[in-house]
């Protein structure tokens, strides 16, 4: 209910007085979420549906059937005050609490309690199975300036193959300081352990779940990702009139199709063996010949002309089916990056981008 009221509110501060060539008329929330709920389709706007209580469902289907037609222009407008609206003020802001209370209002409390547990705090039913799960150089770092016995005790309650991978990061001799501790350790005292654990959950793990307001930029730059590139144009245009600003920070946090062409060697590789070719010909097929160029110079000359010929007998597209294969291999890049298998970068490798 929450998230579908923020709709309706961030949209119901002023009426928007939205024109086309042949009128001007002014829009109030309810009409306003509509217009937007209309534009998301049945796909996208299912989800927000599904959050509406039943009023508010109501409020914007009598709204949404009184709208009458809506003009590219007029909607182009009614999207930059939205984009900019959250861009300015911060309409939408996520943290633990928001997330509770929303997942609260659409879920049984025992589920909520599990899925905020893991959210607060890496996966594990208790102390040491969190650890185990937490990531070795992040274990490590914070280890390394512990008394060598503390480490040596902490690393006798995580799984061996996890301990294995943190000692063979923490500094040499310290490492070797912790071995020898660990094999002259004796059976330890149940308050000594219960010392241990509650520091590393005041000292450590609150630390791992803090977060922080995400940028309202940020959130647009992944909105205006997922449109295909005619829309995508269109609103950016739209919103370089109104607050160039804004704009300018959303393209610098977009990653595009074309930010493909500053992978490194060793990424371009590993994308290359990540992407089925059929989807990389589709893609490529909507490409500017310097992104072009860049994949066909990273695969072997055979390989290149197999794929110039697949590009060629495609014949035709769609642009809607080269948009799709193209945030397609985006979608993989992301992924791939978060798995650290590769790094992509914007700005001519100047700032490297983090998901």
């Amino acid at each position: 209910m929450a998230a579908a009221s923020n709709l309706v509110q961030a949209m119901s501060a002023n009426g928007l007085t939205v024109s086309s060539d042949s009128e001007s008329r002014i829009l109030q929330g309810p009409e306003k979420a509509a217009v937007i709920m209309l534009a998301l389709g049945e796909k996208f706007g299912a989800p927000i549906w599904g959050l509406m209580d039943e009023s508010e469902v109501k409020a914007i289907s009598i709204a949404m059937s009184r709208i009458g037609p809506i003009t590219p222009k007029m909607l182009d407008e009614l999207l930059v005050e939205f984009v900019t609206s959250v861009s300015s003020t911060g309409a939408l802001t996520g943290n633990l609490d928001t997330t509770e209370r929303l997942l609260s209002s659409v879920l049984p409390p025992e589920k909520v309690s599990s899925i905020m547990e893991e959210i607060r705090g890496p996966a594990g039913r208790n102390m040491w199975e969190k650890l185990s799960n937490v990531h070795e150089n992040v274990l490590a770092n914070y280890l390394k300036n512990e008394y060598p016995q503390t480490v040596a005790v902490v690393l006798s309650k995580i799984r061996s193959e996890h301990a294995a991978k943190v000692l063979s990061i923490l500094p040499e001799e310290f490492a070797l300081e912790v071995v020898n501790r660990m094999l002259r350790m004796e059976a330890v005292q149940k308050d000594i352990l219960d010392k241990v654990e509650q520091t590393l959950r005041i000292e450590f793990m609150s630390n791992l779940s803090t977060t922080q307001r995400r940028d309202s930029h940020e959130l647009m730059a992944e909105i205006f990702n997922k449109f295909d590139r005619t829309t995508e144009a269109r609103f950016l245009t739209a919103l370089e009139d109104e607050n160039r600003d804004s704009a300018d920070r959303i393209k610098t946090l977009m990653f595009t199709f074309d930010d493909l062409g500053k992978l490194d060697a060793a990424s371009i590789q590993t994308m290359l063996r990540s992407v089925e070719k059929d989807k990389l010909a589709l893609a490529l097929k909507g490409a500017n010949d310097t992104v072009r160029d860049f994949f066909f110079q990273n695969m072997s000359t055979r390989a290149a002309a197999l794929l110039k010929e697949d590009m060629e007998a495609l014949g035709p597209v769609r642009l809607r089916d080269v948009d799709e294969a193209q945030s397609s291999m985006i979608n993989t890049a992301k992924d791939l990056a978060a798995r650290g298998e590769i790094m992509i970068t914007k700005n001519k490798g100047e700032d490297e981008l983090v998901y």
